[in-house]
C-alpha cells in the first residue's frame, strides 16, 4: 500500500512563494503520472498540475500555468510543486495523487488511485 505525504505549506504573503513537496513510501515509487490538486473552502476540489512518469510532460490548470511549476525524483520517490506570485485566490489544502495506470486525462480526479492527506496554504494580502 503506497502512502502519500505532503509538506511544505503555511502562511505567505501575496506575491510571495511556496515550495510544496509530496514523499511517497510503501513501495517504490510510481512509474505513471502524479498530479497536485487543491481544494478551498466551501468548493470542489480542483486540478494544479500533473507530471509523466518521465517527467517529460507536464499539464497546468491555466490559471496556474507560468506561476506555478511541477516537477518529480523518481530517485528520491518525491514530487514537488513551485509556486511563486501567489494570491489570495490560491489558498487552499494542497494534495498530491499518484496514478495507478497509464493516464489519459491528467486533470481527471478519477485518473488517480492514491491521495496524499493535503498541506494547507493560506495567501494573506
Amino acid at each position: 500500500q503506497v502512502q502519500l505525504v505532503e509538506s511544505g505549506g503555511g502562511l505567505v504573503q501575496a506575491g510571495g512563494s511556496l515550495r510544496l513537496s509530496c514523499a511517497a513510501s510503501g513501495r517504490t515509487f510510481s512509474p505513471y503520472a502524479m498530479g497536485w490538486f487543491r481544494q478551498a473552502s466551501g468548493k470542489e476540489r480542483e486540478f494544479v498540475a500533473a507530471v509523466s512518469w518521465s517527467g517529460g510532460r507536464t499539464v497546468y490548470e491555466n490559471s496556474m500555468k507560468g506561476r506555478f511549476t511541477i516537477s518529480r525524483d523518481n530517485a528520491k520517490n518525491s514530487v514537488y510543486l513551485q509556486m511563486k506570485s501567489l494570491e489570495p485566490e490560491d489558498t487552499a489544502v494542497y494534495y498530491c495523487a499518484e496514478a495507478h495506470r497509464i493516464v489519459s486525462n491528467y486533470a481527471a480526479r478519477g485518473a488517480y488511485d492514491y491521495w496524499g492527506q493535503g498541506t494547507r496554504v493560506t495567501v494573506s494580502s
